[in-house]
């Protein structure tokens, strides 16, 4: 899963007309050229600058997020993700800070929240399939969490539970009949013998 990226064209929502604002494009700028070569910890000092120079800076904002996402502050990014939301005018920008929070919960094993982040994606943003096939991933996790592993019998216990257990009145009732068999078997055998032994001639 991965986040979507910084932005790089300034939609900050206050005009950057004064030198102020000047002052937060080119932090940005500087930021997003840092960001790219993979200095985070730089990146993010220069999106807190261009956020204190424009404190509406939606572009700085979103920036920060993800800058703090790639530094593995996972729940500072989803705060400043949960900022984005204030601006109700921008779907496109929503909708990509909802479905990165929505990363960052993924990863961090929280399947309830992620889906609820990737749905506020899919309601700013209704064509994002990145977001649906995220949250159908994190749908399938919420299921597999909610549903009890099955326990695996031992096969031997498996094998006991199948055979029948008998009362000590079948046993007792089962070991006279075997008695009794036997004893016929001895009987008969003996009247054998004794039939085999007449017909024979003694010798004198």
């Amino acid at each position: 899963m991965k986040i979507k990226s910084i932005i790089f064209i300034c939609c900050s929502l206050g005009a950057s007309f004064g030198l102020m604002g000047q002052k937060a494009d080119k932090a940005i700028q500087t930021g997003n050229n840092l960001y790219k070569r993979q200095k985070y910890d730089q990146a993010e000092l220069q999106y807190n600058n261009a956020i204190v120079n424009d404190p509406f800076s939606s572009t700085a904002k979103f920036n920060l997020a993800n800058t703090l996402y790639r530094q593995g502050k996972k729940d500072e990014a989803s705060k400043k993700y949960d900022d984005l939301a204030v601006y109700e005018n921008m779907p496109a920008l929503k909708s990509k800070s909802y479905y990165n929070k929505g990363v960052v919960l993924s990863f961090q094993g929280k399947p309830e929240e992620s889906v609820e982040a990737y749905k506020n994606a899919l309601r700013q943003n209704p064509d994002d399939n990145e977001a649906r096939e995220n949250l159908q991933k994190a749908l399938l996790e919420l299921k597999k969490k909610n549903t009890p592993p099955q326990k695996k019998d031992n096969p031997k216990k498996q094998k006991q539970q199948q055979q029948p257990q008998m009362s000590p009145k079948e046993a007792e009732q089962r070991l006279k009949l075997l008695e009794q068999k036997e004893k016929e078997v001895q009987q008969r055998l003996q009247k054998e013998k004794v039939k085999a032994g007449g017909g024979q001639t003694k010798d004198w």
